[in-house]
């Protein structure tokens, strides 16, 4: 009988070398298992409560929430710490923190559903539901789409507009901000460079309620929370169905860390208004790691997985490098994006006085994480975030902490060495100033009117749409003070210069924030203010 090919041919020491190359490939399959596992196994939680608790002793942080979802699970959902040094509450799951301009993918969630449903695209212009909508330029305003609202590329500045809002006291609705666009000056050409605003979100808020029907505020909370079950986030501080359980915010002051008032205003919700819990902002994020599935069974979606995929698209490049060996870093719809360590990230954080939140999105990995704070230290998130990063990167030996308050004490020695070095000359100015010169009242097309009274023989800045923008102001040089704001928790003196007309008498005023520590929404220095 006629032997198989094979065996006819196969002599014992061929067939012992097959035998060999076999188990070496079976080797390296185990071992690739076993490596795909310890980079896929949960972040113990002992490391995880040390980190947090750490990182909120280097920063001073009051209280953080953590969550971390992965491969569709929840599997850290915890609260640290105080909600405020006053009450001494213990923050917990169902703690609700602002999570500010991590409202932003919210905003262009919602207009990702009002597209499903016919109702808009992305390029749809914007004239089409706010007729009076008019930017600085007549062609930008003629072009400008929706795509245009959500990606940072208008040319205005880099938080243009933002003093309308902030500080919290300012009392601009936003009927005069879509109004007070078409004062604002590009700084760019339209759709070349990424610049961060938030004014223009206030304007896709508004597109959101024409094209829907609803506020934008009763759509977030009634077609994106109530399916979720977010029982206990609201669309703004104010619409809190319960305030038993929530933060105060905190900074650094002179040393120690004192609580200060919450940011209340309603013009910005679609900017950055939305407070919510780490129990429910799991909730939000697992759904987009879910490509918009929901449900027990992941049986119901809430937004297609089209739309999705387009919010998590490149639409404005970040010029440079970015962490992790990024080959790109850019803004989709609402959300940061680039490459990892060779992943896919989106993410965003959010700040508002007092508070900064982070949350990151790792689709390929499954893998989401979130951190409120209840202090302004951007620096505490960061370390949490890219510690957790490290581990599911499988990136060993770093210290995130170390790196971070190393980076956070240089960046204020810098700051502080710029003030120091500001002050001591004003203290060192000997001369008697004539300051009628400056006395009067100035307008900006956009901000308003501001007024530069004499107090005590002093000059004081005055603005009557911003009252926390009110201060003493001192002699620096030249026609140039330095207006030291009252509340002191605010970081943001600014120089302000005048102009001389012919006669000695100050016709204008230009401002700059003195620190480089000073938030970029206070946009002092585009203000254009003529005396009256």
């Amino acid at each position: 009988m006629m032997k198989n090919y094979a065996e006819t041919q196969l002599t014992p020491n061929i067939m012992n070398m097959i035998n060999n190359v076999f188990k070496g490939l079976a080797f390296l399959f185990l071992t690739s298992l076993l490596s795909i596992h310890s980079i896929a196994q949960e972040m113990p939680e002992k490391n995880l409560d040390e980190l947090v608790q750490k990182t909120m002793t280097a920063f001073n942080v009051p209280g953080i929430s953590l969550g971390i979802i992965k491969d569709g699970k929840v599997i850290h959902q915890k609260g640290y710490g105080l909600r405020s040094i006053n009450s001494k509450q213990p923050v917990d799951n169902q703690t609700a923190f602002a999570i500010a301009s991590n409202s932003k993918v919210f905003t262009a969630f919602a207009l990702g559903m009002m597209m499903d449903e016919g109702k808009l695209t992305w390029d749809s212009k914007v004239t089409d539901f706010i007729p009076e909508f008019k930017m600085y330029d007549p062609y930008v305003t003629s072009e400008f789409t929706i795509r245009d609202l959500l990606t940072h590329r208008s040319g205005l500045g880099l938080g243009a507009g933002d003093l309308m809002f902030w500080p919290d006291s300012a009392n601009f609705n936003t009927e005069e901000v879509i109004h007070n666009l078409r004062y604002l000056k590009p700084v760019s050409s339209f759709r070349t460079k990424f610049d961060y605003d938030n004014l223009l979100y206030i304007v896709a808020g508004e597109v959101l309620k024409r094209a829907s029907g609803l506020s934008w505020e009763d759509f977030i909370e009634q077609k994106i929370m109530a399916p979720l079950n977010m029982t206990n986030s609201a669309a703004s501080l104010s619409r809190m169905k319960s305030k038993d359980n929530v933060i105060d915010a905190h900074v650094p002051l002179d040393g120690k860390l004192i609580t200060i008032a919450r940011f209340l205003s309603e013009t910005t919700n679609a900017a950055g208004g939305i407070n919510s819990s780490i129990e429910d902002m799991s909730k939000w994020v697992t759904m987009l790691l879910n490509k918009g599935k929901y449900g027990r069974n992941l049986e119901k979606q809430l937004i297609s997985e089209n739309r999705l995929r387009e919010i998590m698209t490149l639409q404005t490049v970040i010029p440079g490098s970015g962490p992790y060996n990024a080959h790109f870093r850019g803004y989709g719809l609402g959300l940061f994006l680039s490459d990892q360590n060779g992943y896919f990230v989106a993410e965003h954080t959010g700040g508002l006085g007092g508070m900064v939140t982070q949350v990151t999105m790792i689709p390929e990995l499954k893998l989401g994480i979130i951190v409120l704070t209840n202090q302004q230290s951007g620096n505490a998130f960061t370390t949490i975030t890219n510690q957790i990063k490290d581990f599911y990167f499988d990136i060993k030996n770093t210290d995130r902490l170390k790196e971070l308050k190393e980076r956070e004490q240089k960046f204020a020695g810098e700051a502080d060495e710029v003030t120091d070095k500001v002050w001591a000359k004003i203290k060192s100015q000997k001369q008697k100033i004539d300051i009628s010169p400056y006395l009067g009242k100035y307008k900006d097309q956009w901000f308003g009117e501001i007024e530069i009274l004499e107090r005590n023989g002093q000059l004081y800045f005055k603005s009557a749409r911003s009252p926390q923008l009110q201060g003493k102001m001192y002699y620096y040089q030249g026609n140039t003070f330095v207006a030291a704001w009252n509340d002191r928790s605010m970081t943001a003196d600014s120089y302000v210069m005048f102009n001389l007309d012919e006669t000695g008498k100050a016709n204008s005023i230009k401002m700059k924030a003195v620190s480089p520590a000073t938030d970029f929404s206070y946009d002092f220095h585009d203000l254009d203010l003529k005396r009256k």
